[in-house]
């Protein structure tokens, strides 16, 4: 007999258990469902110190980091709008047409100005 339970434990002929698989399953789904009653009670316990929070939150007057970086970007914004350094916006649409035009018409204005010898060359 010993040398039997020997062969078993080196790996050789092994007795398969018919109910091995479906044994496997139930210890699987057992898993997952404690797995979703662990998130579960989490998920409650986060929402009853969120609820907590807002309590201190609302007794203080203090905000949360989203409203208080919320509203500085709105305060950076509006002081932005009549300021030289503000960021620039898109340019209009059909306002790079007329820029081509002005550029033209300066250098033509130069070139009117320029002594006689060199606004020939220009012109060429």
């Amino acid at each position: 007999g010993a040398t039997k339970d020997m062969g078993k434990m080196l790996g050789g002929d092994e007795e398969k258990d018919p109910d091995a698989a479906k044994k496997e399953e139930e210890r699987q789904e057992a898993l997952r469902q404690e797995e979703e009653e662990r998130k579960a009670k989490y998920a409650k316990m986060e929402a009853e110190r969120e609820v907590m929070r807002q309590g201190i939150r609302d007794k203080y007057g203090i905000k949360k980091k989203e409203e208080r970086e919320a509203e500085a970007q709105a305060a950076l914004e509006a002081n932005a709008e009549g300021s030289l350094t503000r960021p620039k916006k898109a340019i209009p649409p059909g306002c790079g047409d007329e820029e081509d035009e002005e550029e033209e018409s300066i250098l033509d204005t130069v070139i009117k100005y320029l002594p006689g010898p060199l606004q020939d060359m220009f012109k060429k």
